[in-house]
């Protein structure tokens, strides 16, 4: 009986925890801090564009306010991103590289196909391209989100979001 705990014991250490984040390999482009049950690095869960483009994602064609007719948006589903850095919370404060801020509902996340756009038409987004990160409502689904509620929450130039409970 020792033995066999013992045995368990080792294999769960060695397992380590079952929902880790893996550590980025390239240039973090997101922190994730606040109410994060998987951190990987200090407390906050970090991600490069290889960890965000792994995870589950969408492709969509559309237009909006800050574009030129139907552009294709593509990128991980935000709550794929959220789901992975293991967010609990109400509330998530978005941050622009330029200090920007928006109060978004992580049940935005959760509600609808929302978009944590990486690329635009199949290229990834360059600072000057609204990226590396964009939040994108999808506009394309629902016409009713095509609005200023919607329009003030999505977010270029996303270097950080912070959840709050």
């Amino acid at each position: 009986m020792k033995r066999a705990l013992s045995f368990l014991a080792i294999v769960l250490l060695a397992a380590g925890p079952a929902a880790a984040l893996e550590m980025p390999k390239g240039a973090v482009i997101l922190t994730i801090s606040g109410k994060v049950a998987h951190p990987n690095l200090d407390g906050k869960a970090v991600f490069d564009l290889d960890m965000l483009e792994a995870l589950q994602g969408r492709t969509a064609t559309m237009e909006t306010p800050w574009t030129e007719g139907k552009v294709q948006f593509a990128g991980p589903l935000l709550r794929a991103v959220l789901t992975a850095a293991g967010v609990e919370g109400q509330t998530m404060t978005v941050k622009a590289l330029n200090g920007y801020t928006a109060e978004v509902p992580v049940s935005d996340a959760y509600d609808m196909e929302t978009i944590l756009a990486t690329r635009l038409a199949g290229k990834p987004m360059s600072v000057r391209e609204k990226g590396p990160l964009m939040l994108v409502y999808p506009f394309d689904l629902d016409a009713s989100l095509y609005n200023e509620r919607y329009f003030s929450r999505s977010v270029w130039q996303i270097q950080s979001i912070e959840v709050a409970p």
